[in-house]
């Protein structure tokens, strides 16, 4: 069995005949009368319609077992993945940004199917292309073993403009460099709830705060996202370890399926979760690359978790300190707070060793009342000063506090 099926396609067959008197500069957009998923005999059966042809690559994944179909590049818009699953073997479809310059659609598997065969069909007098992928039952073993993507030029590259910067604990003396993340994005909506979505409202948010922070003085500011893209966790970590970040904020806004919580929760990090609504946050956070197409495989040795962990036993107090001056700039802005405000989970986006790092559940978007508060821009400049509030009382107290370590 072939082990990854790579289908890296031009589609270009007789492409520069037919460009001649059409224009092809334009993002290819989803055929949705050429697309969908059925059941065949022994397997299933994808296709995909585009309005012309584009590089792209056919993988599968396992923990959960996924199609992933990578493109360079999509216009998703008017793509409905509720029209195009028929499948029984298909669970869910989605398709979204997933990077800069790349476009990706995810089919949830009902089983182990393993691609057999990809074939893209060009029509010569419209110049558009109908992609089609056959998969094929195979054993649980068979379909683990041929699970993971081949290396696709141009995919490694990271993302530029981001200088690699060294910077020692903040003492009041220069700006606090901030990086603002922005939960989810990209193929990643986040929690959705009465049209509005997880994503869109973070980066709205975001980028408000960072204007407030601007204004304010004394911060400079930088996004770990500033588009609906997708940026793995790993990624927005990264970014704030390149910038040199002083601190770092995730921004979500999350919804539960059981319970009324409402109300603006500051979370730090923990090995164990303060309880257990925390721990299901936590999962389903940690989950966003999986449900991208996305595999994180730990393999930090023995040697650099204790490097990490003796660099969080100075790091972990003042993130905590920061928590608290989180919640009471909310609260003296006389905003609404969770019954329990501060909690404890094992967010991996928190898990930078050397950066004070905290996520604030601004509500929850399963709650009508915090859901019309982050639609409101007058609640949003509310919650962006006490923030803001916060960072600046921290600064003053976290430069004190490096100053009696040096003594």
């Amino acid at each position: 069995m072939i082990r990854i099926c790579l289908a890296l396609a031009i589609c270009a067959m007789g492409l520069s005949a037919q460009a001649q008197g059409r224009d092809l500069s334009a993002l290819a957009r989803v055929e949705m009368a050429q697309t969908r998923i059925d059941d065949i005999s022994g397997g299933l059966r994808v296709r995909l319609g585009l309005s012309q042809g584009v590089p792209f690559r056919v993988f599968t994944l396992d923990e959960p077992a996924r199609l992933v179909l990578d493109f360079r590049e999509v216009d998703w818009r008017g793509a409905d993945p509720a029209l195009i699953d028929w499948a029984d073997g298909a669970r869910a479809v989605r398709m979204g940004t997933f990077r800069p310059g790349w476009s990706r659609m995810v089919v949830d598997l009902g089983g182990p199917f393993a691609v057999r065969t990809t074939e893209a069909k060009t029509d010569t007098a419209s110049g558009k292309v109908v992609i089609e992928v056959i998969l094929r039952e195979v054993s649980e073993e068979a379909f683990a073993a041929a699970a993971g993507a081949a290396p696709l030029p141009g995919w490694e590259v990271d993302q530029p403009g981001l200088p690699a910067v060294k910077k020692a604990r903040q003492t009041g003396e220069e700006k606090l460099l901030v990086v603002l993340d922005p939960g989810h994005g990209g193929i990643d909506p986040g929690a959705e709830a009465d049209g509005d979505n997880e994503k869109t409202l973070m980066l709205r948010f975001a980028l408000e705060l960072r204007d407030h922070l601007l204004r304010a003085g004394g911060f400079d500011v930088a996004l770990t996202r500033e588009e609906d893209k997708f940026v793995s966790l790993e990624r927005r970590v990264a970014i704030a370890h390149e910038l040199g970040a002083d601190v770092f904020l995730s921004l979500h806004a999350d919804a539960l399926s059981e319970g009324r919580a409402t109300g603006a929760t500051v979370y730090t990090l923990s090995d164990s979760a303060s309880d257990e609504a925390s721990a299901a946050l936590a999962e389903r956070h940690n989950r966003a690359n999986i449900l991208a197409g996305v595999d994180l495989t730990e393999s930090d040795d023995v040697v650099a978790d204790v490097l990490m962990d003796l660099a969080r036993m100075e790091t972990q107090p003042r993130a905590d300190q920061l928590a608290q001056a989180i919640r009471l700039g909310i609260k003296e802005q006389g905003l609404p707070l969770n019954s329990r405000p501060l909690r404890s989970a094992g967010f991996s986006v928190l898990k930078s060793p050397d950066i004070p790092s905290i996520l604030i559940e601004l509500g929850f978007l399963s709650s009508q009342s915090d859901l019309e508060h982050l639609r409101d821009p007058e609640w949003r400049a509310t919650m962006a000063a006490g923030i803001r509030d916060a960072l600046q009382a921290w600064r003053i107290a976290d430069a004190a506090a490096a100053k009696l370590v040096r003594q």
